[in-house]
């Protein structure tokens, strides 16, 4: 009875396991029809369920919260698109706490305590860990840019799109220094639209193929 006390003191010496605050997800800011239902976690892939974007011009910031330091994350999610949305722009807003370079010009939209500067986190290791980046639907996939490797952003573009209604987009996510919270901003970007000069060129040239066309059925 008495070695009882004993191994109860050293039991308590022992070092409690740390648990990871679960994976929490929540929209913070919304436009052009965007929307977001369904979270699943399964180990390191997290499913974000349906992001929606209507139209093209639509964007979404969503905080994502709770992941482990330094663990390579694979998330996923059914992208339902207007017809018009052809690129899906896909940005990892980093919380200012030194551990990334900071430029001094940010876009207007970033929110107050958050840079577009990320190099060690967020979107950036998945060039070196091997993780999928993909845009994938019925009959194709979509072409896949990224800008990891400058300070000034942390983005990944999927283009191609405009030839479906849904996709299924995959890519890696990594916080460096964990328990921190990332915001994911969602972009739809539309067919690009002929500058005025080129509309003028262009119509030059059709009417210039009409005269031609006229002159050679009269000779």
């Amino acid at each position: 009875m008495r070695k009882l006390p004993v191994a109860l003191a050293f039991a308590a010496l022992l070092p409690v396991a740390a648990r990871a605050e679960p994976i929490s997800l929540g929209v913070e800011s919304s436009s052009g029809g965007f929307t977001h239902s369904g979270l699943e976690v399964d180990g390191l892939t997290i499913d974000l369920g349906t992001i929606t974007m209507p139209t093209a011009g639509a964007t979404g910031e969503v905080l994502i919260d709770g992941l482990d330091a330094t663990r390579n994350y694979t998330v996923e999610f059914e992208l339902a698109k207007g017809s018009a949305m052809n690129t899906l722009k896909l940005e990892i807003l980093d919380p200012l706490d030194d551990d990334d370079w900071l430029d001094e010009a940010q876009p207007d939209y970033v929110p107050a305590g958050y840079s577009t500067s990320n190099n060690l986190d967020g979107l950036s290791f998945a060039q070196e860990a091997g993780l999928a980046r993909s845009a994938t639907f019925a009959g194709g996939s979509s072409s896949v840019l990224a800008d990891e490797k400058s300070h000034r952003a942390d983005i990944l573009l999927f283009s191609g799109l405009n030839g479906a209604d849904q996709a299924r987009v995959t890519f890696g996510l990594r916080d460096q220094v964990g328990g921190r919270g990332f915001l994911l901003r969602f972009s739809a970007e539309g067919l690009p639209t002929p500058e005025p000069a080129s509309m003028l060129l262009l119509g030059t040239g059709l009417v210039g193929l009409a005269g031609a066309y006229r002159r050679r059925r009269a000779s």
